[in-house]
C-alpha cells in the first residue's frame, strides 16, 4: 500500500509556513531546501514542523486543503491538537515560541 504525507514546513527568514503532499517525504524535503521548487526557494532553508500519514492520495489532498485554508494561528493550533505529527522536540519549542 503507497502512503501520502501531508506536511507542515516552517522557515525563519521569510517566517512563514508551506504546506504540501507528496508520496515522498525526504526528496520532497530536498526539492525544497536545494532550491528546486521555485515556491518556497527564497525560504531556505526549510523546518519540518509537522507530518502525517494518508493511506490515498485523494485524503492526503483534502487534508492538504484543509491546512491550506487555516490562518496562520488557526494552524498552529491546529499542529498543536495533532501534536503527535510534530517533527521533534526542536520543532515543538519553535511552534510554542511562535503562537
Amino acid at each position: 500500500m503507497k502512503v501520502y504525507f501531508v506536511y507542515i514546513l516552517y522557515s525563519e527568514v521569510k517566517d512563514k509556513f508551506y504546506k504540501g503532499q507528496t508520496s515522498n517525504l525526504n526528496d520532497r524535503l530536498v526539492r525544497h531546501n536545494t532550491g528546486q521548487e521555485k515556491s518556497t526557494r527564497a525560504g531556505v532553508p526549510w523546518i519540518l514542523i509537522w507530518s502525517t500519514t494518508k493511506g490515498s492520495r485523494s485524503e492526503a489532498m483534502r487534508l492538504e486543503e484543509k491546512v491550506k485554508n487555516l490562518s496562520r494561528m488557526r494552524l498552529i493550533n491546529f499542529i498543536k491538537k495533532y501534536q503527535e505529527g510534530i517533527a521533534g522536540h526542536d520543532e515543538a519549542i519553535l511552534i510554542n515560541r511562535l503562537s
